[in-house]
């Protein structure tokens, strides 16, 4: 399952990806942020993945992807979807 995304946060995306790493470590399913061309395992160590995430230098009104393959993969979505709206972060 995939899911387009796009960032709204002003303030960068640290807040977003500790979010979506929290977040991925929840589930047995496989998940993956993608962003021009690059992908990102979310289920790495969290410092690990956090620093990967990071380092692709994701911009405010930049679009990326999530996937996750794997027996609770539309939960997953649904779970980071919903922790980024919540937050405010994100326009899907």
């Amino acid at each position: 399952m995939k899911k387009q995304f796009k960032i709204i946060s002003s303030t960068g995306f640290a807040r977003p990806a500790t979010l979506l790493v929290s977040s991925a470590r929840k589930y047995t399913s496989k998940i993956c942020l993608e962003y021009q061309g690059r992908c990102i395992d979310l289920k790495k160590s969290p410092d690990q993945s956090l620093r990967e995430v990071m380092l692709l230098g994701i911009k405010p009104g930049s679009n990326f992807i999530i996937w996750a393959k794997g027996t609770d993969e539309h939960r997953a979505i649904e779970s980071i979807e919903e922790q980024l709206s919540k937050k405010n972060l994100l326009i899907n």
